[in-house]
């Protein structure tokens, strides 16, 4: 379970979400829509601090404060409804099952779009937090940083500025139309950028120039992803070919090692394809 609780505030969102889905569809009750979306934050503000289990009072005020909104808005946003009598959104949709899980999943992007956002956010101020502390103590004067979620992940940061952007498309996809799809060359771009030309790309070579020749960097970089946040355990066990294809790590980012670690790498990643480099 990772320290921000993203997999399981996901899985919860969906199932709260399909128990309101399936009220509205087996009793035609569209009269939940709105309370079910605002509600869900209460149910992840609560969750998320009691398995945090830290509770501390800034933590407890912040999540009282979710919990307030949230019931603010969702009895509101009910008695409304019940007040109005129907909610039109859905007159050519009760009787039609196709349209109306259409509509819930789309309702459910938002939920999932801004949990990205807040997850996102969090992560990129934490990171560059914790960065900022360890360059600021002297005592740390020529380390790279692999403290807090650096030891996660080499680059953080960029994690959290990359999944807040595609949060903030997620949660605009349900009101997209036509030209307005266009919005997704946002964070393509930032993920682009990021990964490829000024991101990434520049701070690996700076860092393999300056700890190129130290061991114990060549082995947090073989051990720590490149950019999604994992245990450095699972990370370091994975074959080469994998995480190039799924985790982001391109040769690129590797090309200012010294010779001999990249022939490592080489070496590990034939190894994982099942080829002797002996006889290769």
């Amino acid at each position: 379970m990772d320290s921000h609780f993203l997999g399981l505030t996901a899985i919860v969102t969906l199932g709260y979400q399909l128990i309101f889905f399936i009220i509205t569809a087996l009793l035609r009750f569209d009269k939940v829509t709105d309370f079910a979306g605002s509600t869900n934050f209460i149910v992840l503000a609560i969750l998320t601090l009691v398995l945090k289990g830290s509770w501390y009072f800034r933590q407890v005020v912040l999540s009282l404060f979710v919990v307030i909104w949230g019931l603010r808005l969702g009895l509101f946003l009910l008695m409304r409804i019940l007040q109005w009598g129907e909610d039109r959104r859905f007159d050519d949709k009760r009787d039609n099952l196709g349209k109306l899980a259409i509509f819930w999943i789309l309702q459910a992007q938002d939920i999932i779009g801004w949990i990205m956002w807040i997850i996102g956010i969090l992560v990129e101020i934490t990171a560059d937090q914790q960065k900022l502390a360890f360059k600021n103590s002297p005592e740390n004067r020529g380390k790279w940083c692999s403290v807090g979620l650096w030891k996660y992940s080499r680059h953080p940061n960029y994690f959290g500025e990359i999944l807040l952007w595609w949060g903030f498309f997620l949660a605009s996809t349900p009101v997209l139309e036509g030209a307005e799809w266009l919005v997704m060359f946002g964070p393509v771009f930032i993920t682009l950028l990021l990964l490829f030309v000024s991101g990434i790309p520049l701070l690996e070579a700076s860092a393999d120039k300056k700890f190129g020749n130290v061991a114990a960097y060549r082995s947090y970089k073989r051990k720590t992803s490149p950019l999604i946040l994992l245990p450095p355990g699972m990370y370091g066990s994975l074959p080469q070919w994998l995480k190039g294809i799924l985790l982001f790590e391109f040769p690129l980012y590797s090309r200012n090692l010294p010779q001999e670690e990249l022939s490592w790498n080489r070496r590990s990643q034939q190894g994982s394809s099942g080829t002797d480099p002996k006889t290769s």
